[in-house]
């Protein structure tokens, strides 16, 4: 094996030998490393590569092992598909393709699960009515919570760029709510007539929101109804067992499956 040699990949350091680098000599790295390319030196005198840090693990790995090992999570397809382009090491791309192809028809039979609660909470806030005149007002508020579970990961994925909380006046995805590729809980607010805009954010409720269609879900009935608008778009269909679909959107817990 041939000298160690450090690279320094989007700020992340990697070490490695001469000839894992050029083990593909058509590839960028091949070529790179066998003085075909000019390489650049950060200020430590390391190989500076500006790509994507993280992701050269695997990249750098398939060059020692031959394989393609991605965590059972991995969520950057689309990163790590980008990268390998970049790279071009042709035996790298085909093992690539063979494990989209794989998580692709593993992707296809799935079952989708909701769990849903309902509460009802007298909300206290202050409304100016008139220059340094308030009045303490206070109503009843609906909130909602539901926990959804996935076997499809790209499902949840899907859900995430259709609905969006609303809060401190931005819309944001849920799917930065996303406690693992599988599980997501969201908890949000219905609308309450007269509460001013910002006690929304001093209290941190969060709305519920349909993009693109601009719609807010005030109720779990079209919650559900969207739910169901998106689930059978990506080919789930209603458990018939779990529940009865004449009681669908009145149940607590809904399931539904999906085969391919």
């Amino acid at each position: 094996m041939s000298e160690p040699i450090t690279l320094n990949v989007g700020g992340k350091l990697y070490t490695t030998s001469l000839s894992t680098l050029t083990s593909f000599p058509d590839s960028m790295l091949g070529a790179m490393f066998s003085g075909k390319i000019p390489t650049k030196k950060d200020s430590q005198g390391n190989c500076f590569i500006d790509r994507d840090g993280k992701i050269f693990r695997y990249i750098l790995n398939f060059l020692r092992t031959s394989h393609l090992d991605l965590p059972e999570d991995f969520q950057e397809m689309g990163l790590l598909r980008r990268e390998v382009d970049f790279y071009q090491i042709q035996p790298l791309i085909e093992a690539l393709q063979e494990k989209e192809v794989e998580l692709s028809k593993a992707e296809k039979n799935a079952m989708l699960n909701i769990t849903l609660d309902q509460k009802t909470q007298t909300v206290h806030f202050t409304v100016r009515e008139a220059p340094q005149i308030y009045s303490l007002s206070s109503s009843n508020m609906e909130v909602f919570s539901a926990h959804i579970f996935s076997t499809s990961c790209l499902f949840l994925k899907l859900l995430g760029s259709k609905l969006y909380y609303c809060f401190n006046g931005n819309l944001s995805s849920i799917s930065s709510y996303l406690q693992d590729p599988n599980h997501l809980t969201l908890d949000w607010v219905a609308s309450v007539e007269g509460l001013p805009e910002e006690e929304y954010t001093r209290q941190n409720l969060k709305r519920l929101w349909v993009v693109p269609d601009n719609k807010q879900i005030n109720s779990f009935q079209v919650f559900v109804e969207e739910v169901l608008k998106i689930a059978m778009s990506d080919g789930f269909c209603i458990d018939s067992a779990h529940p009865h679909t004449s009681d669908f959107t009145n149940n607590k817990i809904i399931r539904l499956i999906r085969y391919k």
